[in-house]
């Protein structure tokens, strides 16, 4: 082969490879493109589908209620009957004070109480008495007046002195003040009792609202856990002399918890109360999930609650996104199983699929929020005792 004819088939070659290139680029763009737009319609859909009906925070921590344990009354600390991370049920005592004074205390009540009861019976028998003195002084009357009566027609015959006469009308008219004095003195008498019997008397009444004050006041040298939960921040020590309202040590129960998750104010717009909600703490991770709803947001920012709120209206202002509270209940039978602590981290998921409700709670709730009747039996029982001290001072046929 000749020259030109070799460089003559080496343009063809170069031309050819030249008309193949263009194409292969275009089909590499097209591909290129296909994969960005399959992108970009795979994470549209999974906004739309799954992004869009839910909103998602890690600034999420647990939450519960922290019961104080403080005294009642003032003492001295005999002992301690419970600790940190010890479990505890309402109406266990944790803490005893030394009950000298309040025993003396209520036994002086006691002894008040008993008096008040016999002094009521007394005067009930006064006001008998009085009773009495009336009738006698009744009858004295009447017998002046019949006496007065029977002269009366002998001086009109002039076979009476009228100085006898005179003396009779006198006896008459003594008759008459000793009648209105023992009417006056049978009234006070009554005016102690009348109305009520011996319980109710009000001596008897203030007698025994005394003793209950001094019984619940002696009982309150045992301190009492209001609620059911587990030990923790035990400060109090043997013989500390501790007053009314200084915490001794703090009372969580962990049955009852929520979830604090604090989502950005770009989130709030379809957050509301009774969505659905997930949460994974990461104590347990996904081993456990935690299922609840939305049951209130918080009426502002964490930063306006603050100790030192925030001052925007200075010269110099940087935008921060603001976080508010918005709580979440918890399973108590999924936190049966799998127990948590207040304070631990955790992921709440919320689906906002549904946005119809509420953001802001419509009627007052209906249910206390926590209560307790530790407090309530203590009455209830220094109310018997009261019961039982009127009885045993009350005649034997009145029983």
């Amino acid at each position: 082969m000749s020259a030109t004819e070799t460089d003559k088939s080496s343009v063809d070659n170069d031309s050819g490879m030249a008309a193949k290139d263009p194409a292969k680029r275009r089909r590499a763009l097209f591909i290129v493109a296909a994969v960005f737009i399959l992108a970009g319609a795979a994470w549209f859909l999974l906004w739309f589908f799954v992004l869009s009906t839910r909103v998602k925070t890690d600034n999420a921590y647990v939450g519960g209620n922290q019961v104080a344990i403080s005294a009642q009354v003032p003492g001295t600390v005999v002992a301690i009957l419970a600790d940190d991370t010890q479990r505890v049920v309402a109406g266990q005592v944790l803490v005893r004070l030394d009950p000298t004074d309040a025993n003396v205390r209520l036994e002086q009540a006691r002894s008040a109480l008993a008096q008040a009861v016999r002094g009521v019976r007394q005067q009930t028998s006064s006001a008998s008495g009085a009773d009495a003195q009336v009738a006698t002084a009744r009858l004295a009357l009447q017998k002046s007046e019949a006496d007065l009566k029977r002269h009366l027609p002998l001086l009109a015959a002039h076979a009476e002195s009228p100085e006898i006469v005179q003396h009779l009308r006198d006896g008459v008219a003594q008759a008459h003040a000793a009648l209105d004095a023992a009417t006056a003195q049978s009234a006070a008498a009554h005016a102690a009792i009348e109305g009520t019997d011996v319980a109710q008397n009000p001596v008897v009444m203030q007698a025994r609202a005394n003793f209950s004050a001094a019984w619940v006041a002696a009982q309150r040298d045992a301190i009492y856990a209001p609620v059911s939960g587990y030990v923790a921040q035990r400060s109090v020590q043997l013989g500390n002399s501790v007053q009314p309202g200084q915490q001794l040590m703090t009372v969580v129960p962990l049955h009852d918890l929520w979830v604090e998750a604090n989502f950005k104010e770009s989130q709030l717009r379809h957050l509301r109360i009774g969505q659905p909600a997930k949460i994974v703490s990461d104590v347990y991770g996904d081993d456990a999930e935690f299922h609840g709803k939305v049951i209130g947001l918080g009426a502002g920012t964490g930063s306006v609650f603050s100790l030192l709120p925030a001052q925007n209206a200075t010269g110099n202002w940087i935008k921060v996104v603001q976080r508010v509270p918005v709580r979440i209940s918890l399973d108590n039978q999924e936190l049966d199983k799998h127990p948590l602590r207040i304070g631990l981290s955790t992921e709440v998921t919320v689906d906002i699929t549904h946005d119809q409700g509420s953001v802001l709670a419509n009627a007052p709730a209906q249910q206390p929020v926590a209560e307790t009747d530790v407090y309530q039996q203590m009455a209830s029982k220094a109310d018997a005792e009261a019961g039982q001290i009127i009885r045993a001072n009350l005649p034997r046929n009145a029983h």
